[in-house]
C-alpha cells in the first residue's frame, strides 16, 4: 500500500525509479542520527543523462526540466534511505542545485526551482526548504543540473 507522499507522486504523474546507483567513488547517501545526507543527483530520465549548458544548448524551461528529473532522484535516495517508507520523511532541510552554463546565465534559482517547485508540490509544509542556486563552468559528465540535499527522517 502507498503512503501518501507515493499517492501524491503518483497523482502528479511520477513513479519513483529505483534509486540510481553511484557514478564514482561514495555512497548515495549517509544517515547521522534523523539526518539524511544525499549525494548530488545528477540531471537525466528514462532517456540517459540531460547533458548541456543553461544560456547555449538549454532555455531556462528546459533547465527546469532537468532540475527536476535530480529531485525525483533524490526522492528516490530518500525512499531508499527510509527502507521504501517514504512517509518516514519530515522536512526537506536543503538543497543545493549546481547549474551548468554559460558565464553570462544569470538564472540559477528559476532553473532551479524546477527541483524546488516539484519537492513542494509532493510534500507540501515538509517541503519547504533552504537552498543555494550555483552557476558551474562544467558539470560531472557533462550534464545541465546536479541537485545534492539534507533531509530529516523519523
Amino acid at each position: 500500500m502507498s503512503g501518501k507522499y507515493e499517492t501524491r507522486l503518483a497523482e502528479l504523474g511520477v513513479t519513483l525509479p529505483d534509486a540510481p546507483a553511484p557514478a564514482a567513488n561514495y555512497v548515495p547517501y549517509v544517515i547521522v542520527g534523523d539526518m539524511v545526507y544525499v549525494s548530488g543527483q545528477i540531471s537525466g530520465d528514462a532517456n540517459g543523462r540531460i547533458n548541456g549548458k543553461l544560456g547555449a544548448d538549454f532555455t531556462v524551461e528546459q533547465g527546469k526540466l532537468a532540475a527536476k528529473t535530480c529531485a525525483i532522484s533524490l526522492i528516490a535516495q530518500v525512499k531508499s534511505a527510509c527502507g521504501g517508507d517514504l512517509d518516514r520523511l519530515v522536512q526537506v532541510v536543503k538543497l543545493g542545485g549546481f547549474v551548468n552554463c554559460t558565464p553570462d546565465f544569470l538564472d540559477h534559482p528559476q532553473v532551479i526551482n524546477g527541483a524546488s517547485d516539484f519537492i513542494g508540490a509532493v510534500f507540501g509544509d515538509a517541503g519547504k526548504h533552504a537552498r543555494a542556486a550555483v552557476g558551474s563552468s562544467s558539470l560531472p559528465l557533462g550534464v545541465a543540473v546536479e541537485i545534492e540535499g539534507i533531509f530529516q527522517i523519523k
